[in-house]
């Protein structure tokens, strides 16, 4: 049993067993973990400003990106109680820590699901009567139904958490004081699910994925090349002709006999982004390292299950919008992997036009 780390009750149990305070028989030996744990909301919180650096333009754009700044705040009040609760103590402090992790704990464990499935719906409902919202009732909406999923959390954890810390005795004698806490299986069994069916697609493709990824690659770079004026994302279909059809590009293109279908070519983009940080997840469940639900649930997650729900969200309105519908996610460059499903630049190009008359860059024609 390592201090300062949860260590799982049993092993097919949501609950978990905090280490408060450990010592020996003879009691000489005393150890406070209350500072480990605060280290614990402090690593979270860094990696929580790391994630929300990259994300920070498009926060306010859906339900699940206020759902991440509202863990984040959440995150940084917790951050907040912990050092007051070490600080000053457990004499003077006015909730122990057992109070402050159980509670917290229990609250975190009851986010998954709401936020899975309003982001879920947001998204598919995004072109439909939602769409005809204004971008301030969009917002609005998505403030209440954030506030409410807290709500259905808190109110949760007041009903499920058990904040009074338990005696208990291991290893030959020594003592422990431990809180009860509790995991979030949601996540767990979102991660490795999500793992699972990623290998098990891409498994009997295994062979022409490096050819995909380099036709991925090269489209990406011909979108991202800069220009005179800047483009949109319908420009880089046709801006350059001649680049496109230089020899090396026409001999990438005429060896890449077979595209990847569109649910195939999304779920390659998807994992180019996320397989690094799902099979780091997937080794710690593997490797039994119970992780309570106040550290699972995290920006991290829930930036990977938006970038998830947005990709299964293009995969249903592409072949009616096209590539170009709004997608609030710029993690995954869906229309990259979109074309190489098409097989755009096998095809006659749509070209956009700059209509000089309107200024330096006001009008693009698709003709």
């Amino acid at each position: 049993m390592s201090p300062g780390v949860p260590t799982s009750l049993e092993s097919h149990s949501v609950k978990m067993l905090a280490i408060m305070e450990q010592w020996d028989g003879k009691g000489s030996c005393h150890t406070d973990n209350t500072n480990q744990y605060l280290y614990l909301m402090l690593f979270k919180a860094s990696l929580d400003a790391v994630v929300l650096y990259l994300c920070w333009r498009r926060l306010h754009t859906s339900f699940l990106s206020m759902c991440g700044l509202s863990i984040v705040l959440a995150d940084v009040a917790l951050l907040w109680s912990m050092t007051i609760v070490w600080f000053l103590g457990p004499e003077q402090s006015p909730v122990s820590t057992c109070f402050v992790l159980a509670h917290t704990s229990a609250a975190y464990a009851a986010l998954p699901l709401p936020m899975v499935c309003l982001g879920l719906l947001d998204y598919l409902s995004e072109d439909k009567c939602l769409g005809k919202q204004g971008p301030l009732c969009k917002s609005l909406r998505n403030m209440a139904l954030v506030l409410l999923v807290w709500v259905f959390a808190v109110v949760y954890s007041l009903g499920s958490a058990k904040n009074d810390p338990m005696e208990i005795e291991y290893l030959g004698g020594k003592t422990a004081l431990v809180c009860e806490v509790q995991e979030s299986p949601l996540v767990a069994y979102f991660v490795f699910g999500v793992f699972i069916a990623v290998i098990l697609t891409l498994v009997p493709f295994w062979s022409r994925i490096p050819q995909w990824m380099r036709e991925a690659e090269r489209l990406s770079d011909l979108r991202e090349e800069p220009p005179q004026y800047q483009r949109s994302d319908l420009m880089f279909n046709s801006t350059m002709d001649g680049d496109i059809k230089s020899g090396e590009e026409n001999f990438l293109l005429e060896n890449l006999q077979h595209r990847p279908s569109l649910w195939l070519s999304i779920t390659l983009g998807f994992v180019t982004i996320w397989m690094p940080y799902l099979s780091i997840s997937v080794a710690c469940l593997l490797l039994g390292l119970g992780v309570p639900a106040y550290i699972i649930v995290n920006l991290l997650w829930l930036e990977c299950t938006n970038s998830l729900l947005v990709g299964v969200a293009f995969w249903v309105k592409s072949n009616r919008l096209g590539p170009y519908s709004h997608l609030p996610d710029d993690v995954c460059l869906w229309r990259v992997y979109w074309h190489l499903s098409k097989g755009t630049n096998q095809q006659k190009l749509p070209t956009a036009v700059f209509n000089p008359s309107q200024g330096k860059r006001k009008t693009l024609l698709h003709v």
